[in-house]
């Protein structure tokens, strides 16, 4: 990748838009940057690290199948959100698209939804970053507290988000690459040697999960949070160049390029434990360490090290791509104004930035002590997954009437009606695996507190609607200074008042 493709734009940024509205740094990101910003927020070898188990305790040996499923899904529902990008480039991403192709006031749950989805994902990720570092320094004799190494992680996330986008996206290039290479290498190395009962197609069969599709489906709550991020370039939509063609590439490719690594890795990693492993790889914390220790020990270190990369990379795309929501929701009077506040010298969403840190060192410490950091990374990923399927669903819906209204001349059955409608239908399937069954406390509560969250935000969008009209009007307004220019029409304000 070259060095211009995540380079800065030379000279300052001017901190408004011409109407008034704050701004930020435009064209400082580039095709490579967007891959980036989505691929290492979907964190290859964190998802192969510690989704695995979890699909396997639903869908036993399938849990490559369900991996497999989860990325035919993620490339239909991607499909309905780079459309939207390409029309809509925005800092506010589905909250914009949202509001555009539905109303405002959709716009504004679906806002809160993406709120809950990443900034549930920064705590997730630094509680997971705080116990499995201080389990690896516990190797070599360090006993170092796990909030203490959440902070220390926190403090580094602070800063380079800060400090610009460009920096922040060239440490998760690095980290990325490094990840990636350890995860393959220890694949190729188990698949070389057999695996535990030799190589075998099983994995990929239906047929191997005990609980049939019911157990795919639920698995699959935990396959699409692997994929969670692949959206995130979309959050660059004031700061790429050309916007309307390298976000919906960005994260085409970012989904195939993650979804193969993760298809290929869980595969050897079913194969590691062999088919009738399954119990041990589900009760196993860290078990790509278990796998290195026992095909490749000379590699193990490396895997820690990659974990801790990789995890690290998530927490700082997810803080990047949140920030970036709220500061767009502020900047429209949706939240408080101070959101939007730009800074002066990096043209970085500095308030929202200190917003989102606050708020993931608040939960990943308070949910951490409650019910200890792994517990707290499983339970927060599963609500952060639910919160997120509405916003994917709601997306698709918006490029449905968008393009049958706003963007008619431009509208494509294929891309516009027929895969926007199979993707809303496919995020239903993990949505039915955790209600039927009904899965065990807390999993089971889950899925009512999004609901919850989903009514108090229609609530409340009610209410600014009828006092504060104007501020609903705004919402989705500002895109890309550099593209509005395109031809977009205006939206149809205010569709969903009733």
């Amino acid at each position: 990748m070259s060095e211009d493709t995540l380079k800065s734009a030379q000279a300052e940024p001017e901190s408004k838009t011409p109407g008034g509205d704050p701004q930020l740094r435009r064209g400082s990101v580039g095709l490579g940057g967007a891959v980036i910003m989505s691929a290492a927020l979907m964190g290859p070898a964190v998802s192969v690290y510690f989704n695995p188990q979890l699909v396997a305790g639903f869908a036993g040996a399938a849990m490559p199948l369900v991996m497999g499923v989860s990325l035919i899904a993620s490339l239909i529902v991607a499909n309905g959100v780079a459309e939207m990008a390409r029309e809509l480039p925005s800092a506010g991403a589905f909250y914009t698209y949202v509001a555009r192709g539905i109303g405002p006031r959709s716009g504004f749950v679906t806002g809160i939804l993406m709120f809950l989805a990443y900034a549930l994902l920064v705590p997730a990720e630094l509680a997971l970053i705080g116990i499995y570092s201080h389990d690896i320094l516990n190797e070599y004799g360090l006993a170092v507290p796990w909030p203490v190494i959440s902070l220390i992680f926190a403090a580094i996330m602070l800063a380079l988000s800060w400090r610009g986008i460009s920096g922040s996206l060239k440490t998760a290039l690095t980290l990325f690459s490094v990840e990636v290479g350890v995860i393959l290498l220890l694949s190729v190395i188990i698949l070389a040697k057999g695996g535990a009962q030799g190589l075998t197609g099983a994995p990929l069969l239906p047929s191997s999960s005990p609980s049939g599709l019911s157990g795919i489906a639920l698995g699959m709550v935990f396959g699409v949070l692997s994929f969670v991020g692949f959206e995130s370039a979309a959050t660059l939509g004031e700061e790429v160049r050309d916007p309307r063609r390298h976000i919906p590439r960005g994260i085409f490719g970012a989904v195939l390029l993650v979804g193969v690594i993760y298809v290929f890795t869980t595969y050897a990693e079913m194969v590691g434990f062999g088919t009738s492993g399954v119990d041990a790889l589900v009760k196993d914390t860290a078990p790509f360490t278990t796998l290195a220790a026992k095909y490749a020990p000379w590699l193990k270190l490396l895997v820690g090290l990659a974990g801790v990369s990789s995890i690290f990379a998530v927490t700082m795309n997810s803080h990047n791509g949140i920030a970036r929501i709220l500061f767009a929701m502020g900047r429209e009077h949706m939240l408080p104004p101070v959101l939007a506040k730009v800074h002066p010298r990096h043209a970085t969403p500095s308030a929202a930035i200190i917003a989102n840190t606050v708020f993931a060192v608040v939960v990943t410490l308070g949910v951490g002590a409650w019910v200890g950091a792994f517990n707290a990374y499983a339970y927060l990923g599963s609500l952060l997954t639910l919160a997120i399927i509405p916003v994917y669903i709601l997306t698709n819906l918006a490029c449905i009437r968008f393009f049958a209204t706003v963007a008619r001349d431009r509208r494509n059955v294929l891309k516009h009606v027929v895969l926007p409608v199979l993707g809303m239908l496919v995020m239903l399937i993990p949505i039915y695996g955790l209600i039927w069954p009904v899965p065990a406390a807390p999993y089971n509560l889950f899925p009512y507190l999004v609901v919850l969250a989903i009514v108090a935000s229609a609530v409340v969008a009610w209410v600014i609607g009828k006092r504060q009209p104007e501020r609903l009007a705004r919402a989705g307004a500002v895109l890309a200074a550099a593209e509005v220019d395109g031809g977009v029409e205006e939206p149809a304000v205010g569709r969903d008042r009733a």
